[in-house]
């Protein structure tokens, strides 16, 4: 009852515009004794276009006479007894009224409890819901609801006057045929003898001037219904744009951002079920006005009458069909993108989809859909509308499908499955540009008509951007323009622009995105992992998170020139951890085992605080897609020195032979992962498990990771002369696992050797 309560709390206009909902139609007495009930039941379930609705909203129709009746019944006592009756007799008028149409009994009460929701919000200056039934519906959508409301009413007003107008006309044209046979009386008269004439002729021409008389009453009548007409049509086309505008140029357009950055990894854009509801009822709307203009044009024709009717009619008719074609060109969309990283010779899927396919009855002659790639100079020519009629820049195979209705979802698709990109014409490419900034389009074009082909309709949608490659080694380069492309674009932008260069935080807010969801984890970038970027990106030291703000990044910084004393650039490193991530550390990651965006001094200095045999996992700095076990020990050559090593970074091509969980099991050497935790804590449960058991007959060899130990004075004398080979470090000193190999089964060797011979051999 929250909403009927604060409802009867409305005072002045608003009380005006509350009580004016009711009357014969759904009395006021009706509301405020079943108020409970009322704002209890699920109205917005029923779908009022959906004729199979109507059994749903004939139980409520029913349980509502019910509750009338029971109500009925309870009431006792003198006052009683005439709201018995009073209830009764509603009951039986309601059902009545709405037994052969239950769907206008829940159009009229959603109606009445919408006015009278935004009637209280407005009066308490509340911009949250109030009630329980659209607790889950936002401001917006009532906003939308209730506009449609309005249009449904002024529609319904303006078929009344039509109809009127029409009956009008109709009498005015039978008055104008007899005033037409009263004229040709008086003419045949004149055949007449002089005493006959003279007899007949007055009763005639009274009749006449009376007639006469009441045509021209009735045509400035008919003028001014005709002109009343075409103010309210003026009126409602003024809505239906205001309301277009809202659902096209905010919901539709916010739906394609929403697409585009689900292109980056963001959350899916959402379907389209709730925006196709909207756009058909734009369309069966317009459509509606758009037919009583044109009989309203029809009655002007059928009875000429001096006045600006015909040039308001003119501008009406110019004006709708203006409104429909913009909505039905705008709601051809792609509703499932191609890839926007396009390999050639491969296969590749799209779907169009025509949001208001169902209403106007296009599927009655199925339109065929035509798909072409085109370039970025030639998508900017398509919008300024030059002629690029049979321009493409390459030719795909199976680019033509016809659009289907889906009876059961209402719409009309078409599904492109085995498109395949066979060749590509690239441009001139400008400067330093690659092939892999290069932007293509697929275009999607059909044309039907509606109406019985009073309207024809071409339309047209690119979708986003794509980069055409032809060796899977330039998908790196081409995700990041596609990346930089989905994060920056503006909206309405000329094909396909986008800024240089973007604010450090704007970035990172895209790189987070990318990175969830390609590890598809929940835990993100952290502030510090934010950090150590723009310490890599920037060439800086600063470790306060402040200094980055205002910062900005160009595009050559991002991916085109390679980071100082690299080979790679700022992307192409970022890619790579991900793609490690990806395919091989994605439950460390999410467990929180890897730290990952450490620099190797910083993890000195985590690591020299900690207990010998401490360990962390950190991103190689010096390669692509490496990660690297960093561990505090005690310095061999040293007595009571410990120092950190760093092994040589593993890559995806080591994880393929064993398990990063497996060689850290292999290690004894290691034995917290930082800052505390035991590492079988950590990594046992992804240990892979020994074969107790032969199979075939057969022992399974086991491969295990050796790292030389250090714990022998003798031994490690031995060994450092091994590693001060320049063959067995990189260029940051890290050992470098191929070669240690060797190292190994030399230690091995000595170890195997009796403790005598290994001193003598020392001491010699």
């Amino acid at each position: 009852m929250a909403v009927w309560i604060q409802a009867q709390q409305l005072q002045g206009e608003a009380l005006h515009q509350m009580q004016s909902l009711y009357g014969q139609h759904f009395p006021i007495e009706v509301r405020h004794y079943l108020a409970q009930w009322l704002e209890g039941q699920l109205w917005d379930t029923i779908d009022l276009e959906n004729p199979q609705e109507e059994f749903k909203a004939k139980r409520l129709l029913d349980s509502l006479i019910q509750e009338l009746q029971n109500k009925a019944e309870h009431q006792v006592g003198e006052d009683g007894f005439l709201l018995k009756i009073k209830l009764g007799h509603y009951a039986g008028q309601l059902k009545s009224t709405y037994d052969r149409c239950p769907l206008e009994l829940v159009r009229c009460i959603k109606h009445i409890l919408y006015t009278e929701q935004r009637l209280v919000r407005e009066a308490t200056n509340s911009s949250s819901p109030v009630g329980g039934m659209l607790d889950s519906m936002s401001q917006k959508y009532q906003q939308i609801n209730q506009a449609f409301e309005e249009l449904r009413l002024l529609t319904q007003d303006t078929e009344n006057d039509l109809r009127k107008l029409q009956h009008n006309q109709e009498y005015f044209i039978i008055q104008y045929q007899e005033s037409l046979r009263i004229q040709a009386q008086l003419t045949s008269l004149a055949t007449l003898p002089p005493a006959d004439r003279q007899l007949r002729e007055p009763t005639l021409l009274s009749k006449r001037a009376t007639v006469e008389t009441w045509l021209t009453r009735e045509a400035n009548t008919l003028q001014k219904y005709r002109l009343d007409l075409a103010e309210k049509h003026q009126k409602s086309l003024q809505l239906m744009r205001k309301q277009q505008t809202i659902i096209l140029d905010d919901e539709l357009i916010q739906w394609k951002r929403r697409q585009q950055l689900a292109g980056n990894g963001g959350p899916p854009e959402g379907g389209l079920d709730i925006l196709q509801s909207w756009c058909e009822k734009l369309a069966e709307t317009i459509w509606q006005n758009r037919q009583q203009i044109r009989r309203a044009e029809h009655l002007r024709q059928q009875l000429p009458i001096p006045g600006p009717i015909e040039e308001l009619l003119n501008d009406l008719n110019s004006t709708v069909t203006d409104i429909i074609s913009a909505l039905v060109t705008s709601t051809f969309i792609i509703e499932k993108q191609p890839p926007q990283v396009l390999k050639t010779q491969t296969k590749f899927a799209a779907t169009v989809r025509l949001l208001v396919g169902g209403k106007l009855n296009v599927h009655m002659n199925p339109p065929q859909v035509k798909a072409t790639i085109i370039s970025e100079q030639q998508a900017k020519a398509l919008l300024k509308n030059e002629n690029t009629r049979n321009d493409s820049s390459g030719e795909i195979l199976n680019n033509n499908c016809v659009m289907e209705y889906h009876q059961t979802t209402g719409t009309l698709s078409a599904h492109f499955r085995n498109m395949s990109l066979k060749r590509i014409k690239r441009s001139d490419r400008r400067g330093a540009e690659s092939v892999t900034e290069e932007k293509f389009t697929i275009l999607f074009e059909s044309q039907f008509s509606v109406g019985g082909n009073e309207l024809v309709f071409q339309v047209k949608t690119l979708s986003l951007p794509v980069v055409v490659i032809v060796h899977g080694s330039q998908d790196n380069n081409a995700t990041a323009t596609v990346l930089w492309d989905n994060a920056f674009a503006e909206p309405g932008r000329v094909p396909f622009l986008v800024p240089d260069k973007v604010l450090w935080p704007q970035l990172c807010e895209a790189l987070n995105m990318k990175y969830k969801a390609e590890v598809q984890s929940n835990r993100g970038l952290s502030e510090e992992n934010l950090v150590f970027l723009a310490q890599k990106a920037f060439s800086s030291s600063s470790i306060n998170p402040d200094d980055y703000r205002n910062m900005t990044m160009t595009w050559s910084q991002f991916n085109r020139e390679s980071l100082p004393g690299r080979n790679f650039t700022f992307w192409q490193w970022f890619d790579g951890v991900m793609e490690l991530t990806k395919k091989h550390l994605k439950p460390h990651w999410n467990d929180g085992a890897i730290l990952g965006f450490v620099n190797k001094q910083q993890a000195q200095d985590m690591l020299m605080s900690k207990p010998n045999g401490t360990f962390l996992l950190r991103f190689s700095d010096s390669e692509i897609g490496g990660i690297t076990i960093a561990w505090v020990a005690e310095n061999p050559n040293k007595a009571g020195e410990r120092m950190v090593w760093n092994l040589m970074p593993y890559t995806t091509k080591d994880f393929s032979i064993r398990s990063l969980a497996d060689r850290i099991s292999d290690l004894n050497h290691l034995l917290f992962l930082y800052p505390d935790r035991p590492k079988d804590e950590v990594f046992s449960k992804y240990y892979t498990p020994l074969l107790s058991k032969p199979v075939d007959g057969y022992v399974k060899p086991q491969i295990k990771q050796v790292v030389p130990e250090v714990t022998l004075a003798c031994v490690y004398n031995c060994f450092l002369c091994f590693c001060r080979s320049d063959s067995m470090l990189d260029a940051d000193g890290d050992f470098d696992l191929d070669d240690t190999m060797d190292v190994a089964r030399h230690v091995e060797e000595l170890l195997r050797r009796p403790m005598e011979s290994q001193w003598s051999g020392q001491q010699s």
